[in-house]
Parts: C-alpha cells; structure tokens; sequence
C-alpha cells in the first residue's frame, strides 16, 4: 500500500529532513512512526499524503496517483475545525468539496458521528465542545470518505491521559472496522505499543528507520492489555530504541 525507498528530503533552507529512509506499509496494517523532536516523522507523513515531493528516493501510495483525494486521509495533531460550522458541516466539508449535497451525505454523516460518539451533537459547534470531543469530530472527518489510508500526527497529544486512553481504544476499533493501512505518529511509547502492529523507531535528524519492533499481539485490545507483561516488555524495548536514536547527535543546518 505505502513504500518509500531510499527517501530524502532537503528543504529550500538546505535543512536535510530525512537522509534515506526505507519503510513500507502492507494494505489494512497500523505502522506508527516514534522517534525524538525534529526527525522528520511528520516529512514522512506528507510525503505519503502527496503534500511534499522527496529529493531524492520514491514514494509510493495511493495519494500519489488518485486525483480525488479520497485514498487518503490525513489527521492534525490539533482539530482544525471550522469554527463558524457546526459538527455536522465539519465533516461534511470533505463530501462536500467531492461535490456531495447534503442530502446526499446526511446518512453517511450520521453513521460516522454514531460511530465516533457523536450522534446526539451534529448541530453543536466547536466552542461548545471538549478536546477529545472536537479531535472525535476531526477523525469523523477523516472517516466519513471511507479512505484506504488513514495518515495521523499526534492527533491525542494534547488530551489528557484518560481521554487519550479512551481514544486509543477507540481508534482501533475504527481502523479494523474500515480495512485501512494506518501511519501514526506519537512521541508516546506507551500509545505506540498499545496501538500497533509494527513500531518504526526514527533517529534524529536527517531522519533514518534505525529500529523496528513487531507488536504481536491480538486484537482487540482493551486497557487490560496496557498490564500485560508483553505489553511492559515492548515499552522496555521501545524506550531502549528511543534513547539510542535521540542521543544521535543532531545535523547541523
């Protein structure tokens, strides 16, 4: 589904982002990106999403060849919503520029704001709502085009942990329940085991892959799976990694 080969990407500033990176992501698998501030993890990201070109290397994935823009969606570590439109005009906005009216796209609207918890609040607006409430609108947005790719920043990163958590939970059951391949990054490694198939650890910058931790165990899973002694050996391991590749010394500009 997504393959980038021997990427890297240097900006107009001569800033080298990324220095020949390598990694792919299978149809339907969740690969989350963990590494230190300022490794280019959000670089891959937009490469991916067809919002950046590499300088050198390819980049393969379905942004790059549908000229919809329905393959992929992309989430933000904040909201990003339309503060002058309510919930359901938010998520509307993707169908919308697809030229859905919105009778055309009040059912599927309605399922998808069911399906985050937020059927009883189409008509509230951004203001009106908490957090985790207006990042629920966000991946309802993201959701509601039925995308094969599902692209996220830290979309929890400013929610509390109770929330985060819940949204964790969350998260999985939408991905499973739409088939899509799933890149995530974070800068928690607690969230990066609990959601993932596979952890990609990043080093600093020019960022390269310089581990790769499988996380083989079933889904679903619930918030008993954060004491699992598979689950505290995979954080182990990933913190490990994380301090190894953040005490790569940073490239100078």
């Amino acid at each position: 589904m997504i393959e980038l080969n021997q990427v890297t990407k240097r900006f107009d500033s001569g800033l080298l982002a990324l220095g020949g990176v390598s990694m792919h992501v299978a149809r339907g698998e969740f690969v989350t990106l963990l590494g230190p501030s300022g490794c280019g993890k959000s670089t891959v990201l937009k490469l991916v999403a067809g919002l950046a070109t590499p300088s050198e290397g390819t980049v393969t994935s379905p942004a790059q060849t549908d000229q919809t823009g329905r393959s992929t969606a992309y989430v933000f570590q904040e909201p990003t919503l339309l503060p002058w439109a309510n919930v359901f005009d938010n998520v509307w906005l993707p169908l919308r520029l697809q030229g859905q009216s919105r009778p055309e796209a009040q059912a599927v609207i309605a399922r998808v704001l069911e399906q985050v918890g937020l059927g009883e609040f189409q008509q509230s607006y951004p203001a009106q709502l908490s957090g985790g409430m207006k990042m629920r609108v966000s991946i309802a947005r993201a959701l509601v085009s039925q995308p094969q790719v599902l692209l996220m920043d830290e979309p929890f990163a400013a929610l509390d942990d109770i929330t985060r958590q819940r949204l964790n939970v969350d998260l999985l059951t939408w991905w499973h329940g739409q088939s899509m391949s799933a890149m995530f990054v974070t800068h928690n490694v607690a969230e990066a085991v609990f959601l993932s198939q596979r952890v990609l650890v990043m080093g600093a910058r020019p960022g390269t892959v310089v581990a790769e931790v499988q996380i083989e165990q079933p889904y679903p899973r619930d918030v008993s799976f954060r004491q699992a002694p598979a689950f505290i050996h995979h954080c182990q391991t990933l913190t490990k990694a994380l301090d190894e590749a953040s005490s790569v010394g940073m490239q100078p500009r």
